[in-house]
């Protein structure tokens, strides 16, 4: 049975980024995948890193240790966030900051590039944007998707890393917001 961890960046529940998590979620669970959700905004922590990796600051909150566990236990990871600023959310970055740590996600080792502690995983961006997917590639060179599947999902181990671009969500339809929650759900179906 496949292990699937649901990671919404959005800020909000009351978000077409939490629909679609759960549209996903419907899906994995239909195909009988075990599947763990943290919806990022919900949780309890602080985002600030603080002082970095020179020295933590504080111990992990419980919210931030059980989402470690969480991910720690997937095979797969599946990334829910919009677009903003050519960025994510700014409580996604602090997620990321304060969950993906040394010795958790990735180990120095004093050669030129860390151990990666999440091999053997994989993952999936689905990302919501205003843009055309056109402009946000060749224009914008893909800021917040590269940020994500090479700054951190790559760098700890996790590989491949596939992608779903959603948008231009401004304006759009309910049509084509239904159609994206039964891609979406489809795709969850399809994760064995």
């Amino acid at each position: 049975m496949k292990k699937i961890c649901i990671i919404n960046g959005h800020p909000s529940k009351d978000s077409y980024n939490y629909a679609l998590a759960e549209s996903y979620k419907s899906g994995a669970s239909q195909a009988n995948a075990s599947v763990n959700v943290i919806h990022i905004g919900s949780l309890d922590f602080n985002p600030n890193l603080g002082l970095g990796y020179k020295k933590r600051n504080k111990p992990l909150e419980p919210d931030l240790l059980e989402a470690i566990e969480k991910i720690k236990n997937a095979d797969h990871l599946v990334w829910f966030f919009p677009m903003w600023w050519y960025g994510y959310p700014a409580i996604m970055k602090g997620f990321i900051d304060r969950a993906f740590l040394p010795n958790i996600a990735f180990r120095y080792t004093g050669k030129p590039f860390p151990e990666q502690l999440f091999k053997g995983k994989t993952a999936r961006i689905i990302v919501t944007a205003d843009s055309p997917a056109w402009y946000t590639k060749w224009i914008m060179r893909n800021p917040a998707i590269n940020q994500l599947k090479y700054g951190t999902l790559r760098f700890c181990g996790i590989k491949p890393v596939k992608v779903s671009y959603i948008g231009p969500m401004k304006n759009s339809k309910s049509e084509f917001k239904n159609a994206w929650l039964n891609k979406v759900n489809q795709l969850g179906l399809e994760t064995k």
